[in-house]
């Protein structure tokens, strides 16, 4: 087991780093012609640089040209389509902007019922994400609020049910991984089976059949359970470690305050 003052220090580098990451996407803000000639611009012109500020995008360093295209580090040619600039995309174009980074969810989007109906009144990425202010993907999108915009919700509640199970296994799974990793056990087996079920289980999310979100549901969560079923026997064995090296010491205790007491015993 690591002693608990380097436990203490790999904590410490470990927010360290993360706040050095959020230090470098703020420096590059600074950097980018986009942000600050819209960031100085009031109303609709300056909004999406608030919006994005807020947004999953912003918090990985993904900015305005990534998906407008157009050149960041020239204030004057920014906006230049011979530099690439492509501007607001078409409705119908959405998800095959989003697609060029998000490649397997474009797949699923457009294989699913949604996808299909796209430009005849069905919705995009930004109908359920955003598109400045862009949310990370997880099951509090799939809301009655949003989803009453085009249908009723029961299909979407049952979906959602189906999958919150399993939303909360890779949680916990994952939190329980990352404390094997920092008492230095070896988790890699888990933390890629873990991977490999999160990315499987994220493909749901773009698919509105029922009766394929529960069967599917279904068989990650075995897969979880197996994952955390290792993970109960690594904490195991490391109670019983823990358990043996308190009654070891125990034992040492007495003995030598049993050798203590028969050295009285002679003295006297």
């Amino acid at each position: 087991m690591i002693p608990a003052p380097i436990v203490g220090s790999i904590k410490t580098l470990l927010l360290l780093t993360v706040g050095l990451a959020f230090s470098a996407v703020a420096a590059m803000a600074q950097d980018n012609a986009c942000v600050q000639c819209h960031a100085a611009l009031p109303g609709k012109y300056g909004e999406p640089v608030i919006l994005w500020r807020t947004s999953i995008h912003s918090a990985n360093g993904v900015y305005c040209h990534e998906c407008h295209g157009g050149d960041p580090k020239d204030m004057a040619n920014a906006m230049n389509p011979g530099r690439g600039f492509k501007g607001v995309p078409k409705q119908t174009a959405i998800p095959e902007t989003c697609g060029r980074c998000h490649v397997g969810v474009l797949k699923d989007f457009l294989g699913s019922a949604h996808g299909k109906r796209l430009g005849n009144g069905g919705p995009t990425c930004v109908s359920c994400h955003g598109n400045h202010a862009i949310k990370k993907a997880s099951l509090e999108l799939i809301n009655e609020k949003t989803c009453t915009k085009c249908h009723p919700y029961e299909r979407a509640r049952l979906m959602k049910e189906a999958m919150q199970v399993t939303e909360g296994l890779i949680t916990a799974l994952d939190s329980r991984i990352q404390e094997l990793k920092i008492h230095g056990k070896a988790s890699e087996g888990m933390e890629q089976g873990l991977f490999n079920a999160r990315n499987r289980f994220h493909t749901l999310f773009h698919n509105v059949m029922v009766e394929k979100v529960k069967s599917e549901s279904a068989a990650i969560k075995k897969e979880l359970d197996a994952i955390g079923a290792q993970i109960d026997a690594i904490e195991g064995a490391e109670q019983k470690r823990k358990m043996a090296g308190a009654v070891a010491i125990g034992v040492a205790l007495l003995a030598a305050l049993l050798f203590r007491l028969l050295g009285k015993s002679y003295e006297d």
